[in-house]
């Protein structure tokens, strides 16, 4: 299994996994297939923080972490929110690890000082993934999605990294 940079001709595979996620599951709120454009200006960011990094298994996508800006303002711009999805059959082979392990390198490395994730509730296994990389819960938002014909909770998650807060790479 290799963890790598999301290449150019990433994007489809990335929404094969995001897009089953977004019609099956309260793992996203997006409602609808996303497609491809929704990761492919993702690919070779250079804005500090973003990173969109694939589980490549052989040749195919079978994972994907990403981080990006958490709030639009900024003074928010030394935390990003990360994610991580795996496709169905790629579960319980330490994958989210290895994902979480690379990404939250390279947000070190890029001066970031907070990462947030937002799970939905329940979800034992990214509740599990992120305590085990390190984050602690610090609030739940009660009934804040409607899906799949229920209300749904999110838990915030945080991690700091750097333990240095005046650093920020550009």
């Amino acid at each position: 299994m290799l963890i790598r940079p999301a290449a150019v001709d990433d994007p489809g595979a990335i929404a094969a996994v995001y897009d089953h996620q977004a019609t099956t599951t309260v793992a996203t709120f997006d409602l609808e297939p996303q497609g491809p454009d929704l990761w492919a200006p993702r690919v070779g960011s250079t804005e500090p923080g973003d990173h969109l990094l694939v589980a490549d298994d052989a040749g195919a996508v079978v994972g994907f972490a990403y981080s990006s800006s958490f709030r639009p303002r900024p003074a928010y711009r030394r935390t990003r929110e990360t994610s991580v999805y795996l496709a169905d059959g790629a579960r319980g082979r330490g994958l989210g690890r290895a994902l979480y392990d690379d990404l939250l390198g390279r947000l070190l490395a890029d001066g970031v000082h907070t990462v947030i994730a937002v799970v939905a509730q329940p979800n034992p296994a990214s509740e599990a993934l992120h305590r085990a990389c390190g984050y602690r819960e610090v609030g739940v938002l009660r009934e804040v999605g409607w899906k799949l014909d229920r209300w749904v909770d999110v838990g915030w998650w945080q991690k700091e990294l750097a333990s240095d807060r005046s650093v920020w790479l550009t």
